[in-house]
C-alpha cells in the first residue's frame, strides 16, 4: 500500500539498515517523522495555508536555526536502535530529552560482547582535562597488559553469568557482576531540536572519543533526513562559535564597522594585556584562540556499503547470547 506520509528518498535508502559503530556496536534509523519541509510548515504555519514557497525552505530554516527559534525543529522525530558499551550508555543518557526503552538484563540475556579498544585510542590520562586522555596512544607493550587484563576478568564475568543462568538463578541477578564494557542495546526517540543538541555535544573533540563514533554515525543519518537543518547546524553551531562579553570587546578592538559603506576594518593587534584586561582568564584566553583558529568542515557522509540488514545484526547478536541450557 502506498503511503501518504511524506518520505524523504535519502532517508528511505537507510531505514532500517545497521552501521557498525566500535567493534561490536550499531546505529540504526529505525523510523522518522517529518524533513526540512515540516520545519518550514510548522514555522509558516501563523500564516496559513498556500503561503509556503519551497525556495524559501533553506533560507527559513537557517533564520531559524541561526536565531534560536527551536519549536519549528520539534516537529520532526527520529528513531533509533543502538547497541553501545554501559559505560557509554551511561554518558549518553544524561541528554534526558529523548524517549527510551534499554534492553532489561532482567527479563532478557544479555549477549556477552564487551567493548576492546584498538591502541590507537588506548592513551594516557590527560595533562589538562580531567576527564579525558591525551592524544598520543600508551606503549604497546602497557596495551597489551591492560588487554590481558581486561579478558581475564571478561572471561570471569562471563563465566559466571552463564554458570548462575544454568542454575536457574534469577537473571536480575546473574547479570550484576558484568563489566561496564558489556554491551547493552536500546531504541531511543528524540525529536530534530534535541537531537542537534545531542549531537553538537556528542560530536566535540572534548566528548569522549567512543560516543563520538555514535555521534558521527547519527549525524549522517540526520543529515539524509534534513540536510538543510544539517547544514544550518553545521555552519551555526559546529563550526560556529559562541562569544562571551570579553572576547566580543577584544574582536571591537581589533575590528571596526563600517555600518554606512557596509565593511570592516581591521585596527590592530591585542596583546596578552589587552586579553587580560577584557577580563579573560588564561583558559578564556586558550579557548579563544581555538575559536580563531582554522577548523575543518566535517563530513558526517554514511558509508552505505558498511550498512547491514537487520537480519545480519540479529544473528550476531543471537550468537553471543548465553544458552542457560548448556
Amino acid at each position: 500500500m502506498e503511503t501518504k506520509r511524506p518520505t524523504v528518498a535519502a532517508a528511505e535508502e537507510i531505514l532500517g539498515g545497521y552501521f557498525p559503530v566500535l567493534d561490536h556496536g550499531f546505529v540504526a534509523l529505525v523510523d522518522y517523522m517529518g524533513s526540512d519541509a515540516d520545519v518550514e510548515a510548522a514555522a509558516r504555519v501563523s500564516y496559513g495555508a498556500g503561503t509556503r514557497r519551497v525556495s524559501q525552505t533553506r533560507g527559513l530554516v537557517r533564520y531559524l536555526r541561526r536565531h534560536a527559534h527551536t519549536t519549528p525543529s520539534e516537529m520532526v522525530e527520529f528513531k533509533f536502535h543502538c547497541s553501545m558499551p554501559i559505560f557509554v550508555a551511561r554518558q549518553w543518557i544524561r541528554h534526558r530529552t529523548a524517549s527510551v526503552n534499554e534492553l532489561s538484563a532482567r527479563y532478557s540475556l544479555l549477549p556477552l560482547l564487551f567493548y576492546e579498544p584498538d591502541q590507537a585510542q588506548f592513551a594516557y590520562q590527560s595533562s589538562l582535562n580531567n576527564q579525558g586522555r591525551e592524544g598520543d596512544p600508551a606503549p604497546r607493550a602497557l596495551y597489551r597488559g591492560a588487554i590481558d587484563r581486561w579478558e581475564r576478568l571478561r572471561t570471569e564475568a562471563a563465566d559466571a553469568y552463564g554458570w548462575l543462568l544454568s542454575e536457574d538463578v534469577a537473571r536480575e541477578l546473574a547479570r550484576i557482576d558484568l563489566p561496564l564494557s558489556t554491551y547493552t542495546q536500546w531504541y531511543w526517540k528524540i525529536d530534530l531540536h534535541n537531537l542537534l543538541h545531542f549531537l553538537r555535544l556528542r560530536v566535540d573533540a572534548h566528548a569522549q572519543w567512543e560516543i563520538q563514533e555514535y555521534g558521527r554515525v547519527m549525524a549522517g543519518m540526520l543529515e539524509r533526513v534534513a540536510p538543510l537543518s544539517y547544514e544550518a547546524w553545521i555552519d551555526y553551531e559546529v563550526m560556529g562559535a559562541h562569544l562571551s562579553a570579553g572576547e566580543l570587546a577584544i574582536l571591537r578592538h581589533l575590528l571596526r564597522a563600517d555600518a554606512e559603506a557596509g565593511s570592516i576594518h581591521a585596527d590592530g593587534m591585542a596583546t596578552r594585556d589587552d586579553l587580560k584586561a577584557a577580563g579573560l582568564a588564561p583558559r578564556e584566553i586558550r579557548e579563544l584562540m581555538d575559536k580563531l583558529s582554522p577548523a575543518e568542515r566535517p563530513d558526517f557522509s554514511l558509508d552505505l556499503s558498511r550498512m547491514h540488514a537487520a537480519e545480519e545484526m540479529a544473528r550476531r547478536m543471537a550468537e553471543a547470547t548465553p544458552d542457560p541450557a548448556t
